[in-house]
């Protein structure tokens, strides 16, 4: 008899421990990044929700859920997901709720950064020249491609183009551009993936991010994007590389500077039931990688695509 209580007890400790998945909470006004994250409201002794996504990211353990709360104010910062403590499992992957929070790259254009140029047009020059995008109220202006020649395009009251290392900027009639809340392009990007597997980002806008809204840089495996907007991003709305693994589901992507959706390297990118809007750019622009779009179902033809 007590044998088989040993026995039992050493098949036991050698039994790996499962750890248990939590939640993670995050809200940008009420949080507090000293916070515990355990709890959506603040209470006592630290506990309650921390402020940013970056912090939760810190304290968050593999399969773990990060639950943003939707303020109506954008959460202004860009984060990388990288290595086993933000991976999960194919039975529980490591999930970031968004609840339609706006994940936001962009900076405010300093009033007295204008210079006049000529005619009725203004220009200045952003910190990062490569790529580039102007805001106003949040929302991505009307932006203008070169003309034939390659120049400056009769820019109509409230567009804009980019130049040269330069953003030109018409406002509307009587009025300067310092008098607009313009905002541009600043952090990098916005969630970034690096040798992590297994996650989930769903119902989050991702937007003003100099390079790309989303991007899966390396060896980012079985990772599913649902239910994102990725627009008004200086490069790509969603950029997938290296030998990265990358499923974009239910998303809108529209009004990125070079391409809604990029892809190199060995990637293998799978699109199903989006909206790639080519309205600025191409809808998909391969630079290597393949790419396989399966269309949206048709309720006319029974729900076939």
């Amino acid at each position: 008899m007590l044998r088989t209580f040993w026995l039992i007890l050493f098949a036991l400790s050698i039994v790996p421990t499962v750890g248990f998945a939590r939640d993670v909470y995050v809200n940008n006004q009420i949080g507090d990044d000293r916070a515990t994250g355990r709890y959506e409201q603040p209470r006592f002794g630290g506990e309650g929700p921390v402020s940013s996504l970056g912090r939760a990211l810190a304290i968050a353990n593999r399969g773990d859920r990060i639950v943003m709360a939707d303020t109506g104010v954008p959460y202004r910062e860009g984060v990388t997901l990288q290595a086993g403590r933000n991976s999960g499992e194919p039975d529980r992957p490591f999930v970031i709720e968004g609840n339609g929070a706006t994940l936001d790259g962009s900076e405010p254009v300093p009033p007295d950064a204008w210079e006049f140029w000529r005619g009725e047009v203004f220009r200045f020059q952003p910190r990062r020249f490569s790529h580039q995008q102007l805001f106003l109220d949040d929302r991505p202006l009307a932006r203008r491609t070169l003309d034939a020649n390659g120049g400056l395009p009769d820019l109509q009251p409230l567009e804009w183009c980019y130049i040269g290392r330069h953003i030109y900027f018409r406002p509307e009639p009587d009025r300067l551009p310092g008098s607009y809340e313009l905002m541009h392009a600043s952090l990098p990007v916005g969630i970034g993936f690096y040798e992590v597997h297994d996650v989930v980002v769903n119902g989050l806008t991702v937007q003003g991010f100099q390079l790309d809204g989303v991007n899966a840089h390396d060896s980012a495996f079985q990772i599913v994007l649902d239910d994102l907007v990725c627009r008004g991003n200086g490069r790509a709305g969603i950029s997938v590389g290296g030998a990265s693994r990358v499923t974009i589901r239910n998303c809108l992507v529209g009004n990125n500077g070079a391409a809604q959706v990029r892809t190199e390297g060995y990637s293998r990118t799978r699109i199903i039931d989006s909206n790639l809007l080519d309205n600025t750019a191409p809808a998909v622009v391969r630079d290597g990688g393949s790419v396989n779009i399966v269309p949206p179902a048709d309720p006319a033809n029974g729900g076939a695509p």
